[in-house]
């Protein structure tokens, strides 16, 4: 995807991967990590909506969940929203991540890394998940997509069943762990693998789709759960509250729609 810049706001490298801000003519400011789009401020609603509101309203009352990556705050933002929400932990790997999104796209988090129920963690996610001493309700896999043509990801070992093994113990009975799953047009393969690697582990496991245009029209997700189920219909009494800019009853409707080209 490609947009007209007016400026470029930031271009930091840290330990991990280089960070880059743009002002844009149709976007807004747009985040990238390696040259990759994270986000727009023009559509990471949709993206963030999808990924946190669809299986957390699928829930009665939810109270903890963890947040792998999502250093831009907008996880952190949607699960704000939740009154019944006690308590998140969230675990990225680069601090840059969250300085750059605090300063430079402060709309993105709305003030969420100030809520006293979110914990951040600053490290590794893999030995984290692995030693949880917490049972959560959502786990929210909001990472970077690998590409192919690319060795040592940041985000490789995420997209492993042993990491999955450990999600499952962290995830309580009626949870349910989500991940964004890549462009369902461009990358499809994306979303067959960590579907096929999510039955490896769980017993159940789904998929719906959103309307992103910075990320080339469609983003997949994917879910699963040792018990629980994604609803299909809009929950409109518990959404109602939420101040939601994408997501309603046809937005839902079609998020589990067939994608059809």
């Amino acid at each position: 995807m490609t947009a007209s810049v007016k400026e470029q706001v930031l271009h930091r490298k840290t330990d991990f991967q280089t960070i880059d801000i743009l002002d844009t003519e149709v976007f807004g400011r747009v985040l990238l990590l390696d040259n990759h789009i994270q986000l727009t401020e023009l559509d990471e609603h949709a993206y963030h909506e999808c990924l946190v509101q669809i299986p957390l309203l699928s829930m009665d009352a939810p109270r903890m969940a963890l947040v792998i990556g999502g250093g831009d705050g907008g996880v952190l933002r949607e699960l704000a929203k939740h009154s019944t929400i006690e308590h998140v932990d969230m675990v990225e790997i680069d601090a840059g991540v969250i300085e750059a999104s605090r300063e430079f796209l402060p709309s993105v988090s709305d003030g969420a890394f100030d809520d006293p129920r979110m914990q951040v963690h600053v490290g590794d996610a893999f030995p984290f998940v692995k030693g949880a001493n917490r049972k959560y309700d959502l786990i929210v896999a909001d990472s970077t997509d690998t590409y192919e043509e690319e060795d040592g990801a940041l985000s490789e070992m995420l997209f492993t069943d042993e990491f999955y093994r450990d999600c499952s113990n962290a995830l309580s009975e009626n949870g349910i762990l989500v991940t964004q799953a890549d462009n369902l047009l461009f990358c499809p393969y994306s979303l067959e693998a960590i579907q096929s690697m999510f039955a490896r582990v769980f017993p159940k496991t789904g998929s719906y789709q959103a309307i992103i245009p910075s990320f080339g029209g469609f983003s997949g997700y994917c879910w699963a759960s040792k018990k629980a189920e994604v609803s299909m219909k809009f929950p409109a009494t518990k959404a109602g509250s939420l101040n939601l800019r994408y997501l309603n009853e046809a937005t839902w409707a079609y998020a589990f729609s067939t994608l059809a080209f």
